[in-house]
C-alpha cells in the first residue's frame, strides 16, 4: 500500500524547507491571542496534499528537476487559502473538532473564527503582492471565489434535498479539484513550464481533485471502525453525494421518496443516518461511485504520460494510487 511518506520521500528535505518558509510569512507577534491562534492552525494542518502536488508537478516539469522560492511562495498562498477555508467551514457548519483537536471556534468561539480566518486570507494576500510575482498570485487567488461559490451551492442543494450529478459535480470541482489544479498548474508556473505543459498539470489536478472528493464521500459511508472517524456526517448535514444520488437514479420513485425522507430526519435521528447508509450500501452505491473515482484516477494518470520519467512523475502516480486505496 502506498503511503504519504512515500509520495513525500522525493521532495522531503524541500518540505521542511517549506514549513520554515510558512511559520517565517505568520511570525506574529510573541504572547498575543493571534499568534496563539496563528500557532494551534499551523500545528493542527493535515496531511498536506497540496503543498505536496505543488512541489511534485514543480519537480517533474522543471527543466533542472530543481524548485526555489518561487514555487514555496505559490504553495504557501494555495495552502493557506485552504486553510483559512477550513477554519470558516467549521464556523459554518457548528463543528467543534477538526482532526481529532478542538476546532478554532470550539476554541475561541466563531467571532474569533471568523476573524482569524479573514486574517490569513489577508495576510496571505499581502505577502504574495509584495512578492512581485503577479503570474502566479493572478493565477491563484481567482479560486478564493470559485471555492466560496462552492460552498454556497453545496449549503442551497442540501437545504432543499435536490442534488443532482451534474450539480454534485460542478460543487466539488469549486470547493476540492479547483484547487488541486491550481496546486498542479501553479507548481508547473512556478518553474517557467511551457503553456501546454501548465495545462496538462491543471487537468491532473482537477481530475485527482475529483477523485479525493468522491474518496472523501465515500469514507461517510464507511463504518468507524475502518476509518478511524465518525461516519454519516454528510447524512447530518443533508448533503446528497456521489454514493447516494447512484442509488437515487435507479430506485423507484417510491423508494427515493421514502429514501429523501429518512434523509430528512437526518440531523437529529442516527438511527435514520443509519437506515440511508445501509440501503445505499445494499444498492451498490458505493461500488458504483468507487468505479466513477477510479477513471478519475485513470484520466490524471494519462496527462502525465509526456513527462520524462522521474522519481516526481511516480510519485505523481503513486498519489492517484494513494487517493484510490484511503481509508481516512
Amino acid at each position: 500500500m502506498v503511503t504519504l511518506d512515500d509520495i513525500r520521500k522525493p521532495i522531503a528535505t524541500s518540505l521542511d524547507e517549506f514549513e520554515v518558509f510558512v511559520r517565517k510569512s505568520f511570525n506574529e507577534k510573541e504572547g498575543t491571542l493571534l499568534a496563539e491562534m496563528i500557532e494551534y492552525i499551523l500545528s493542527s494542518r493535515g496531511k498536506g496534499l497540496r503543498p505536496t502536488l505543488t512541489m511534485l508537478s514543480a519537480a517533474a516539469t522543471s527543466a533542472t528537476g530543481s524548485f526555489g522560492k518561487r514555487t514555496h511562495l505559490a504553495a504557501m498562498l494555495i495552502e493557506m487559502i485552504h486553510t483559512a477555508s477550513l477554519v470558516h467551514d467549521d464556523v459554518i457548519d457548528e463543528s467543534n473538532l477538526r482532526r481529532g483537536k478542538a476546532s478554532v471556534n470550539a476554541r475561541w468561539q466563531s467571532k474569533n473564527a471568523v476573524i482569524v480566518g479573514d486574517y490569513i486570507l489577508a495576510r496571505n494576500m499581502d505577502i504574495g503582492l509584495k512578492s512581485g510575482q503577479f503570474d502566479l498570485l493572478s493565477h491563484i487567488i481567482g479560486n478564493m471565489s470559485v471555492l466560496c461559490e462552492g460552498e454556497i451551492l453545496q449549503s442551497d442543494h442540501a437545504n432543499k434535498m435536490d442534488t443532482t450529478r451534474d450539480a454534485y459535480f460542478d460543487i466539488i470541482y469549486k470547493k476540492t479539484a479547483s484547487l488541486f489544479a491550481c496546486c498542479a498548474s501553479a507548481g508547473a508556473m512556478s518553474v517557467g513550464a511551457q503553456r501546454k505543459t501548465v495545462e496538462s498539470m491543471h487537468k491532473f489536478g482537477e481530475m485527482i481533485g475529483m477523485a479525493f472528493q468522491i474518496a472523501d464521500d465515500i469514507l461517510d459511508y464507511t463504518p468507524t471502525e475502518k476509518t478511524g472517524k465518525p461516519s454519516g456526517n454528510d447524512l447530518r448535514e443533508r448533503k446528497i453525494t456521489l454514493p447516494l444520488i447512484e442509488v437515487l437514479e435507479k430506485v423507484s420513485p417510491e423508494k427515493k421518496s421514502e429514501i429523501l425522507n429518512f434523509l430528512e430526519l437526518c440531523t437529529t435521528d442516527d438511527s435514520a443516518v443509519e437506515r440511508v447508509r445501509a440501503e445505499v450500501e445494499r444498492e451498490g452505491g458505493v461500488e458504483a461511485a468507487k468505479q466513477i473515482m477510479n477513471r478519475f484516477l485513470q484520466r490524471a494518470m494519462s496527462e502525465l504520460a509526456h513527462l520524462a520519467p522521474s522519481e516526481y512523475r511516480q510519485a505523481m502516480m503513486d498519489l492517484c494510487t494513494f487517493i484510490a486505496e484511503r481509508e481516512k
